[in-house]
């Protein structure tokens, strides 16, 4: 029996966006095992020059990276959507072992399988040194993002 994880291609506006927002609310978890289960198991990704092939190298990619990305919030929006693909923009914040304080900028293309799990990601990401008092992003890591707390567009990101 295959894993289903609606909603499942053909996506309309109102499924794509909310495959997006369970995205998100997803990776704002950073619990690699359940982000992982949203991907088929051999799943193949490009973030940024890193190449991953399968659920157990996504699940070692995102332990890293959330030891090393800490504080980490993270806002998706929908940028367009056909079928079985989406294409999303996103933006998070996060600090480093020393404090530092950065905003990280990307586009993400998806392709889903017709259970609507993930089998391709292709990421392209950008990091921006910010200070403490430029950031953007507030709410309580315990859950997602609240439904009133700003988006990408209401932020002008």
């Amino acid at each position: 029996m295959s894993e289903t994880r609606p909603p499942v291609p053909p996506f309309t506006a109102e499924t794509a966006t909310r495959k997006v927002r369970g995205a998100e609310d997803g990776w704002n978890s950073c619990d690699p095992h359940r982000v992982s289960l949203v991907y088929t198991p051999d799943s193949f990704w490009r973030n940024r020059s890193e190449f991953i092939q399968g659920r157990p190298a996504i699940i070692a990619f995102l332990t890293h990276k959330w030891q090393a990305e800490r504080e980490y919030r993270l806002i998706k929006e929908l940028w367009a959507f056909t079928g079985d693909r989406l294409a999303v923009r996103f933006a998070y914040e996060w600090h480093d072992a020393a404090g530092n304080w950065f905003r990280s900028y990307g586009n993400e293309n998806w392709e889903f399988d017709a259970h609507g799990l993930m089998r391709r990601r292709f990421a392209s990401i950008n990091d921006l040194p910010i200070r403490e008092d430029e950031r953007k992003f507030f709410w309580d890591r315990a859950g997602p993002r609240p439904a009133d707390h700003p988006g990408l567009s209401d932020l002008g990101l």
